[in-house]
């Protein structure tokens, strides 16, 4: 071996074997601050790519997710305007009965009267408020289905089918002229009464369909996105007891390394005592 002054070797290499342990402790110490080990291209460019096609199939589902929970409280609104529909149907039924009896006088006739006037404008009422973020299946204003994103990528979709339950529509049929002034009167409207209660209950069967379709469809997405969240996670994901073992021992050999390279610093000084008199 020559002993140079100029040239020191054994302190290159320790300083080599030195600034590799230092590059290592800075990705071990990098994946412990950010829980991640593929945190860009540089570290995995396989990687990291399939794990942001993941990332933007997870993002298209959180609007899907949003899309759907529109769609079920659109339909929660209906169904609930729907159910009390039928309620006040069914209190109509009883108005229209009671004056269908041959013995109820004008004043009795005339005050089931208003009670039925009063429920058909109840009726209405609930029928235009049934609205959730602008949108009401249940009062004509909806001329075809509305649909609501199904899947990330945009190519299908669950329809909401409105159902009009405008007072005189093909629902309820009562018309704004229907009474009970009269026997006759109370016949026909009986008849309605009848043929609108069968109707509203067919109604609220289909919207709860689709809100049966609606609240499946909101559960498979979430397992769906928390599947994908997973499958991010075992490929970017660090093992942290892992990194904590491997910074122990980098650090370790870091503080051996500064030492190694204090030694091969040192080793000229022989040099020296070969020139003492």
């Amino acid at each position: 071996m020559t002993l140079s002054v100029n040239t020191n070797v054994a302190a290159m290499i320790a300083l080599q074997n030195l600034n590799g342990t230092t590059r290592e402790l800075d990705v071990t110490q990098n994946r412990v601050s950010t829980g991640l080990k593929v945190t860009g291209a540089k570290d995995n460019a396989a990687v990291y790519a399939i794990a942001q096609g993941m990332r933007a199939d997870v993002g298209a589902l959180n609007a899907v997710s949003s899309s759907l929970n529109r769609a079920k409280s659109i339909t929660d609104v209906a169904l609930a305007a729907g159910e009390t529909i039928s309620d006040l149907l069914i209190q109509m039924k009883e108005k229209v009965i009671a004056a269908s009896e041959g013995s109820v006088d004008t004043v009795a006739r005339a005050a089931l009267n208003e009670d039925f006037k009063s429920i058909r404008a109840q009726i209405a009422t609930i029928v235009q408020n049934a609205k959730f973020d602008g949108a009401n299946l249940i009062n004509g204003s909806l001329t075809s289905g509305l649909e609501m994103l199904a899947d990330s990528d945009a190519t299908s979709a669950i329809t909401l089918i409105p159902e009009n339950m405008s007072v005189g529509g093909s629902i309820i049929t009562i018309q704004n002229s229907t009474n009970l002034l009269s026997l006759a009167s109370s016949s026909t409207a009986l008849a309605l009464v009848n043929a609108s209660l069968q109707n509203t209950n067919s109604a609220l069967a289909r919207i709860g369909s689709v809100g049966k379709k609606v609240d499946a469809h909101i559960v498979f997405v979430s397992k769906l996105s928390d599947s994908l969240k997973g499958g991010i996670g075992n490929l970017v994901d660090a093992d942290m007891a892992t990194e904590s073992a491997k910074l122990q021992a980098l650090q370790i050999k870091q503080q051996l390394g500064a030492q190694a390279v204090s030694i091969a610093n040192s080793a000229p000084q022989i040099i020296l005592s070969l020139f003492k008199g």
